[in-house]
């Protein structure tokens, strides 16, 4: 039996897993305190450092726990185009006095972290860039895990139902960082969210969440009006007090600079959503496609531009509704959602 139907949250707001610091035990433990849900994102992690902030987030609040998983997906990088690539990112090079990282190929630790999940047990483990099967969608479910595919189409939400998946993520357009997008060579799907969300909810039985470019209590009121069991916000909670965003991040976003956010592969080598800068501006053009090598490929760079203290250089992912962010508690800002 699973262990938490979304339709029991008091407050039907979820603080979405958002991987590369925000997502700390802090942000998540305070979400469920508040009456909501949070979850931990464990991309990028190992799988002992999980289960650290698994047991962080366990010490600081009682109620239900979500964590993230990046399911496995295809290698589709061009070994030639990423070594242009990296010749291309010569001015950056220069410009932070670092080199491009190695580019490799991983799933994310992926046997490990499902091991982590199932020993730990948090109430609820979601899923993006695809499904488990429905072995290991099983093996969680009989831990008593309730398990939650995102989904960005409807082809995505049936392949993800026939698994046996417990609920659904409806993720839209809007939505910053990456999108759960199943295919890793397909453009993102511009379907708004109101209309995905109807389709899905016309072809399952299954609880069903919305997310993507939510930011405000009218936002979650027309989900939850449109069929949701709850909204799921992430950008609305990266100046949380509890939040890890890097100062970088966190005044890019106030910076009446930035005024737009749009959708790159330039950072990662996978689509994902963020404030348009001017590495996007040099570099989108040329990025390949061969995720997560591009991401390794571009690490060292970004993380020399954040101790630059320079906005300009690396990924500041971001929702298209990012100028409606609060600042304040996790607590706070649900309390301006319902």
């Amino acid at each position: 039996m699973a262990a938490f139907d979304l339709r029991e949250l008091p407050i039907p707001v979820i603080v979405a897993p958002m991987a590369g610091g925000p997502s700390t035990p802090e942000l998540v433990a305070a979400a469920t305190r508040a009456g909501g849900l949070g979850f931990l994102a464990s991309g990028y992690l190992t799988a002992q450092a999980l289960a650290e902030r698994i047991s962080a987030a366990r010490d600081l609040a009682s109620g239900p726990l979500g964590v993230n998983l990046f399911a496995p997906q295809p290698n589709i990088a061009n070994g030639d185009e990423i070594e242009r690539y990296a010749t291309q990112l010569a001015p950056e090079v220069a410009r932070y006095g670092a080199e491009p990282g190695l580019p490799r190929f991983n799933d994310d630790d992926w046997a490990a972290k499902l091991d982590v999940v199932a020993d730990l047990r948090p109430e609820l483990v979601s899923f993006t860039f695809g499904g488990p099967s429905a072995q290991e969608c099983a093996r969680l479910q009989q831990r008593g895990i309730t398990t939650v595919a995102t989904v960005t189409t409807l082809a995505e939400a049936q392949q993800a139902a026939a698994t046996g998946v417990d609920a659904l993520t409806v993720q839209g357009p809007g939505a910053g960082g990456h999108r759960g997008t199943y295919d890793p060579a397909a453009a993102p799907a511009v379907q708004p969210l109101v209309d995905l969300l109807a389709q899905v909810l016309a072809h399952t039985d299954l609880p069903v969440a919305a997310a993507g470019g939510l930011m405000t209590a009218a936002d979650v009121a027309a989900t939850r009006a449109a069929g949701a069991v709850a909204a799921q916000l992430g950008t609305a909670f990266l100046l949380a007090d509890e939040s890890g965003s890097s100062p970088v991040h966190r005044a890019a976003l106030v910076d009446p600079r930035f005024t737009e956010t749009v959708v790159t592969k330039a950072f990662s080598g996978r689509y994902a959503r963020g404030l348009r800068n001017r590495f996007i501006t040099d570099h989108e053009s040329q990025a390949p496609l061969g995720y997560p090598q591009v991401h390794y490929m571009t690490g060292p760079l970004r993380a020399a531009a954040v101790r630059a203290g320079d906005a300009d250089g690396t990924n500041v992912w971001a929702g298209t509704g990012f100028r409606k962010i609060r600042t304040g508690s996790v607590a706070e800002i649900i309390g301006t959602l319902v």
